[in-house]
């Protein structure tokens, strides 16, 4: 019997990331992520929404996770604009 460990095993790395800083402290941040796994990789859009503590270090708040789809990203890009 399997524990599921090894589906369970995902590694997550940064293929690119822009913020925007926003009032005292905090920032918006979009990232194309991978997920690499043994069994193959996915990439997605991050959508995340933290400050910068006093050391500099950096905090996340909230975060939204978009698949991959240009149909996706055209309809957010689009509905963004006209809100």
């Amino acid at each position: 019997m399997s524990d599921g460990s090894s589906e369970r095993n995902v590694q997550f790395e940064v293929v690119d990331s822009h913020r925007i800083p926003f009032g005292k402290n905090n920032f918006i941040e979009i990232a194309r992520k991978k997920a690499v796994s043994g069994s193959g990789s996915t990439e997605f859009i991050s959508l995340s929404r933290g400050f910068t503590m006093k050391d500099g270090s950096d905090r996340y708040k909230s975060s939204i996770s978009i698949p991959d789809d240009e149909e996706i990203r055209k309809f957010l890009s689009e509905k963004i604009m006209d809100i």
